[in-house]
């Protein structure tokens, strides 16, 4: 007689390696938000390297027999992750359609939104024992996403003295699009706070 054994993929360590693109492709989001050009490349480059992990998991859960937590957190969490990389993909991108490049506020908003992510990947990691940390980690990522706003408020505020039409909308448009990011990575956060919460 065989025994068949279900296939036990390790699901969580592609959900962080996913993460740890995500991690890459946001530093390189704030070198180009603050002044370095050729990290536009590397962003769009990185996204397309999730999107792969990404594609991954997908496969690794319609196989997996179990997983270490729910099987819709882990798509929800991998698909979350990738609407942040996509949202600093296309800033890059209308950026470079509108002529604009960021100032001081985009480079500390982008700052953020790295910093945060670093916070959520450092969840990943205690998606199962400690998730006391878990939790802790994603309260700060939220508080990174916080700061965004506080950034976002204060640019706003910078934009009532400028008389260039074309610079304000610009930079309004761009300015939004890394509050939505923001919101993105809160979202993330969020999400990981639930699926503690449903396994304990």
């Amino acid at each position: 007689m065989h025994w068949f054994l279900p296939e036990t993929p390790d699901v969580l360590g592609t959900l962080r390696a996913q993460a740890d693109v995500t991690v890459r492709g946001l530093a390189a989001f704030a070198g180009w938000a603050g002044g370095a050009t050729d990290q536009g490349p590397v962003v769009r480059a990185t996204e397309h390297e999730a999107d792969g992990v990404r594609r991954a998991l997908q496969v690794q859960l319609r196989k997996a027999f179990s997983t270490p937590i729910d099987q819709e957190d882990l798509y929800s969490l991998s698909e979350l992750l990738d609407g942040v990389l996509n949202a600093a993909k296309n800033i890059v991108r209308e950026a470079e359609v509108l002529a604009i490049a960021p100032d001081e506020r985009a480079a500390e908003m982008a700052h953020e939104l790295h910093e945060g992510m670093t916070h959520v990947r450092a969840a990943f990691d205690r998606l199962t024992g400690k998730v006391d940390v878990a939790t802790g980690e994603a309260d700060a990522a939220l508080a990174a996403e916080r700061r965004m706003e506080k950034v976002y408020r204060r640019a706003m505020h910078d934009l009532l003295s400028n008389e260039d039409l074309r610079q304000v909308m610009a930079r309004r448009e761009l300015y939004r699009r890394l509050l939505d990011a923001g919101e993105r990575l809160a979202a993330v956060a969020e999400r990981i706070w639930y699926a503690v919460v449903k396994e304990g």
